[in-house]
């Protein structure tokens, strides 16, 4: 039996694309099961990366490395999560939905178990590469059986709840990572994570996807561009993440990373470019629509870096995560009501105006943190935090959606409007930590300057406060003037979003209109001729 060969399908279970499963009608309790499996499928691809990101401090001192060093962690991840698109859709598509989910789940789970007997950092890097391979297969996997578990007439609710589970792997990270830590240290962070992937791993095979479509898709030249692609990628993921910690231009290697990352990802582009059959559709990826949704989404991952924000600040206060979970627990809840309000709102004819009520809720709740003072606790921010996280839950859903239904039209663009849409996501989140750490920095010194300048022996309070303590009061006068430069720092950075936000959003809005516009002139015009040609029947008429 020939497994390429077309099956035959009812018109309501055809596959939407090769690759994906069929649709076959489900009972209401399967339809249930679908959804569960698919949050805990989608939770346990991104859960894994945001309990070591939120606990890279506790894992340095675990694993006895510079703080450096333990950049390097997310780095490997993202390194692999974001080209692994490139062979996945076409992997699904040629060998099946069976095997792609047993082979990942399986993967996930040996490397988690490798990791609990290796102590270095070097292992650990490369445990880290491994999930963020399997990690990308299993956000697709989750957005498949939540998919299930909708009829077809609600199918975008679905797909907005499955690409959106994975948000909340980081509110639910800094919830209860601490708990983990005390257990045993980091190995409780991976106990845990594999414990994830052994039920991941029990509910797909008890429960598995309908069949779907197989074609023969893979050709060698794939191989080529993912060879320069993925190393490219790698070279650029690295140079964000890093970039911060070793200071810009202080690390010459940062250069030369960046140097062999334009090469190699042009060189990749320069093959594609002129290819039969490509992997990635660089005309299609270059035309306006899909460039402006690259960019749209590139933007608002940069406004969403925000919480990274608040938690430096909090931290600058000498605050720990114990001190903060109520303020997590608003977060998460933050992003379930954005999450369930995008799923029950969706439609085509409601993403814009969704995509913009989510920056201008983002834009709020940017500008209410930018007053904070060294009296800021967290009871403070709940509000803004909430709206930060609704509209972050709020703006994922609906982005995807406007962009598959280019991919639906033209099913060959799939890899290229997978890979884009992980990597304005993945390095968009990246990059915008990295920017936003780094503009901190620069306005941290610049505050400081300003208040050392006013710290004189000639203010009699400046010398009653360092006559009272001594060298020890120099050194508090001293934290004193860092701290409140840090927190004029942070201000500034929420400001510095605040201004993204609604900037964004303005340039959304412009070319919405600009858009409706447009498409009310041909319209007009027809109407116009219309009526010019009943005037002249009706005078030729009256003659």
């Amino acid at each position: 039996m020939d497994v390429y060969a077309p099956q035959t399908w009812q018109p309501h279970e055809r596959p939407t694309l090769p690759g994906s499963p069929s649709n076959p009608n489900h009972s209401l309790s399967k339809r249930v099961a679908f959804l569960v499996v698919g949050f805990i499928v989608a939770i346990t691809g991104g859960l894994g990366n945001a309990l070591v990101s939120v606990n890279l401090p506790y894992l340095q001192g675990s694993l006895g490395v510079f703080s450096t060093e333990i950049q390097w962690l997310p780095a490997a991840y993202v390194m692999t999560n974001v080209t692994m698109n490139l062979l996945l859709v076409k992997f699904r598509q040629q060998f099946g939905l069976r095997l792609f989910t047993e082979l990942f789940l399986v993967l996930y789970a040996a490397v988690t178990v490798a990791h609990l007997f290796v102590h270095g950092l070097g292992s650990a890097i490369a445990v880290r590469a491994a999930h963020g391979m399997s990690g990308a297969a299993l956000t697709t996997l989750g957005l498949y059986y939540t998919l299930q578990a909708f009829p077809a007439q609600h199918r975008l609710k679905g797909a907005v709840l499955g690409i959106g589970f994975s948000q909340l792997a980081i509110p639910m990270a800094r919830l209860f990572s601490s708990d983990l830590l005390e257990i045993a240290e980091w190995r409780g962070l991976y106990f845990f994570e594999l414990g994830l992937a052994l039920v991941s791993l029990a509910c797909v095979l008890c429960l598995k996807l309908p069949p779907g479509d197989r074609i023969k898709v893979f050709e060698k030249m794939d191989f080529l561009t993912f060879g320069l692609f993925a190393p490219g990628v790698a070279l650029l993921s690295a140079v964000l993440a890093l970039g911060r910690a070793v200071w810009w231009l202080e690390a010459p290697w940062l250069g030369y990373a960046l140097a062999g990352a334009i090469v190699l990802i042009l060189a990749a582009l320069a093959v594609e470019h002129n290819r039969a059959r490509p992997l990635l559709n660089t005309r299609w990826l270059s035309n306006g629509n899909m460039a402006r949704l690259a960019l749209s989404v590139l933007l608002i991952r940069v406004v969403q870096s925000e919480a990274s924000g608040t938690v430096g600040f909090l931290q600058a206060l000498g605050l720990n995560n114990d001190q903060m979970l109520t303020l997590w627990w608003v977060v998460m809840a933050g992003s379930v009501a954005g999450l369930l309000a995008s799923a029950w709102y969706i439609a085509p004819a409601r993403i814009p105006g969704q995509l913009l009520f989510a920056l201008a809720v983002m834009a709020l709740g940017a500008y209410l943190d930018s007053d904070s003072t060294n009296l800021t606790r967290p009871q403070d921010l709940y509000v803004s935090q909430f709206l930060l996280g609704f509209g972050g839950a709020l703006f994922v859903g609906p982005t995807f959606i406007s962009g598959f239904g280019a991919v639906i039209a033209a099913p060959n663009n799939l890899v290229s409007f997978s890979v884009m849409f992980s990597i304005t996501q993945t390095l968009g989140s990246i990059l915008g930590t990295a920017l936003t750490t780094t503009f901190q920095v620069w306005r941290e010194k610049y505050h400081s300057s300003v208040l050392v300048e006013h710290l004189t022996l000639l203010d009699p309070q400046v010398a009653a406060r360092i006559q009272a303590g001594g060298a020890q009061g120099l050194a508090s006068l001293s934290a004193a003037a860092t701290r409140e430069a840090n927190i004029l720092a942070y201000n500034d950075v929420f400001l510095g979003i605040t201004l993204l936000a609604l900037l964004t959003m303005a340039w959304l809005l412009i070319r919405y209109l600009w858009t409706a516009c447009v498409a009310c002139q041909p319209k007009s015009a027809h109407n116009a001729q219309t009526g010019m040609a009943n005037v002249s029947l009706n005078n030729s008429g009256s003659r």
